[in-house]
């Protein structure tokens, strides 16, 4: 989950200049044929909308085998798709992602979140599309789910450990070799205390925060093992450079022992580029 600075962002600001421009053309044609899709998906999609804790009333769609949405999503979730699939590449998306539910909550302060179901194998993945105005932030938001998507991912914990040599959460025991594990003996075994390594207590992370400040990218990577991944994976992605000599900048240097992370950082921004301004 992300949750820090209200809603998310579209990466529309292109096609947003491209209908303008239509419409001083076009004499506003272009811009009622939008109109007038949007309004035809929004009437095929009735019967998928669901009551959301976080979102209020979302719309949920089927991931298909070649990365496309069912139902055909309206142009908005149809952009924050697209960016989703180029950030992951497609075959990722699919074998990874089962539903993409999308919500539009101004009173949400969650920008998205990911879940396992009953197939610890796939992920829901739900955004909350309450602004469309920060392409930075949807990028940064969506590179963080996914921080979770791989960390938590097949391969990463036991689910049926008798015992457990590393730590348990609710996916099970860490893996010896899994990035968490890692991550945990690296930056999170020297404190003689912290929060539960699945705390959502906002107040006891900030607490966390406020007395080790210097350890995290964020107060919210304060939260929880997973969300301090997530966080740091985030920033090694959109930062340009950093120094190691610090606590934050080793949490960044942490990802460069993994080759398969390097690339799809590299991945990850170029695919971004536009948004990111690089």
């Amino acid at each position: 989950m992300r949750r820090f600075l209200p809603p998310l962002l579209i990466a529309l600001a292109l096609v947003g200049l491209f209908w303008a421009v239509g419409a001083a053309v076009l004499g506003g044609g272009l811009v009622d044929e939008v109109d007038a899709y949007n309004d035809r998906v929004t009437d095929a999609t009735l019967e998928y909308v669901e009551e959301d804790e976080d979102f209020g009333e979302v719309v949920v769609h089927d991931v298909l085998a070649d990365a496309s949405l069912d139902p055909e999503p309206d142009a908005a979730t149809a952009a924050v798709w697209d960016l989703w699939v180029r950030l992951v590449g497609a075959e990722v998306a699919a074998e990874s992602i089962s539903q993409f539910r999308v919500g539009d909550s101004d009173e949400s302060d969650t920008l998205a979140y990911v879940y396992q179901g009953d197939n610890p194998q796939v992920f829901t993945l739900a955004v909350n599309l309450a602004t469309a105005d920060d392409e930075q932030l949807m990028v940064a938001t969506l590179v963080h789910e996914y921080a979770h998507v791989f960390s938590f991912g097949p391969g990463e914990f036991d689910a049926k450990a008798v015992s457990c040599d590393t730590f348990e959460v609710v996916e099970g025991c860490a893996e010896p070799d899994s990035y968490l594990w890692a991550f945990y003996d690296a930056f999170w075994s020297g404190y003689d205390e912290h929060p539960d390594l699945e705390n959502v207590d906002a107040d006891i992370a900030y607490e966390f925060y406020l007395a080790n400040d210097e350890d995290f990218v964020s107060d919210y990577a304060a939260t929880n093992i997973g969300e301090d991944f997530a966080e740091s994976f985030m920033t090694f992605v959109l930062e340009d450079d950093w120094s190691a000599d610090s606590t934050t900048g080793a949490k960044l240097a942490f990802f460069t022992d993994y080759p398969e992370l390097v690339d799809l950082r590299e991945q990850m921004r170029e695919a971004a580029a536009v948004e990111l301004g690089l």
